[in-house]
């Protein structure tokens, strides 16, 4: 069971020091996975607690807010996916100017030794630290040499198009609603999470009452306002679904919300949280010239969504989604 502390100083390291991972890791990707698993491999094999070191807010929000990108995963989200990974600690830093002001030795030996008894770092190809991430591989390395420390770097994962899965890869295809290329970087479908709120129950009137989800944080990456196929995770089990993002400019609603037709289910789930896992996208935002017209464009909706997630189901079966 893995175990969050916001008081580095409380881990219950023993004297043999800690095998250790630092990092962001947003989205928690397919990339990230494989640094988890092999830390948790390493702390097994050595007979140390395996600890992941991550930060909060995002580093970029601190030291260049401008630049900052939007989230794959909230806090929460990232810290759900590190439950799910083996190891057996998360220690949240608060990330603050302080933080970012200490150089590549100072971050080494204030952090990982003197507070997380490092014995074994485990980083990515492309891992950067210190002040202006001047801490490279190389620097790392040395630094591992000098204080008795082992660094060992992990190549990246590469995706089926021989490029390496990234956050930044996964955010520009989440942008382009490209949900499959996206789900295929972070080995799951892309979510978003919150309560049910209370709507105007316009749906009920033609036929297809929607679940209305609480707005994110501003800090989460949505995907581009359309109509999407989603599997809906909710207190009673899955169920499918098609969400509709953005806009109601047929009732002259300008408002983005995010609303969920969910099939074969008749629970309102009024204040319970659920999950959307999105699947894919099946058209744009559009105006309709009335009822009826918006009304035989969600049945052919309905028809692709459950179309897809069909599709979704045989290829879970018989192996991978490509």
């Amino acid at each position: 069971m893995t175990s969050v502390w916001s008081d580095p100083v409380g881990l219950p390291i023993g004297e043999s020091g800690a095998v250790i991972t630092v990092g962001t890791f947003d989205g928690v990707h397919r990339g990230h996975h494989d640094v988890l698993a092999r830390l948790a491999a390493l702390a097994a094999e050595t007979d140390r607690p395996s600890v992941v070191i991550t930060f909060e807010p995002h580093p970029l929000e601190v030291v260049r807010p401008s630049a900052a990108p939007p989230l794959l995963t909230l806090h929460d989200e990232k810290l759900e996916m590190f439950a799910q990974s083996g190891v057996s600690y998360v220690a949240v830093l608060p990330f603050t100017a302080t933080l970012a002001a200490y150089e590549a030795e100072q971050f080494v030996d204030a952090v990982l030794r003197e507070r997380f008894r490092v014995a074994e770092l485990l980083v990515g190809h492309d891992h950067g630290f210190g002040r202006g991430r001047l801490g490279d591989i190389d620097v790392l390395r040395a630094l591992g040499v000098s204080r008795g420390f082992g660094v060992t770097v992990l190549p990246p994962v590469h995706a089926a198009d021989g490029q390496a899965i990234s956050s930044t890869a996964i955010r520009s295809a989440i942008l382009q609603g490209d949900l499959r290329t996206a789900a295929a970087g972070l080995g799951r479908p892309y979510s978003i999470a919150g309560r049910v709120i209370q709507g105007d129950q316009r749906g009920r009137l033609i036929g297809y009452p929607t679940l209305n989800l609480q707005s994110p944080p501003a800090r989460k990456l949505l995907p581009p306002d359309g109509v999407y196929a989603v599997r809906v995770q909710t207190p009673q089990g899955p169920f499918g679904g098609m969400l509709n993002l953005g806009p109601r400019p047929t009732f002259g609603d300008a408002s983005r919300r995010i609303e969920t037709h969910v099939f074969d289910a008749a629970h309102d789930w009024y204040g319970a949280p659920i999950r959307l896992d999105l699947i894919d996208r099946i058209r744009d935002t559009r105006t309709f010239d009335g009822i009826g017209a918006l009304r035989a464009q969600l049945a052919h909706d309905e028809a692709a969504a459950r179309e897809t997630l069909q599709g979704l189901a045989t290829a879970t079966t018989t192996g991978p989604l490509s």
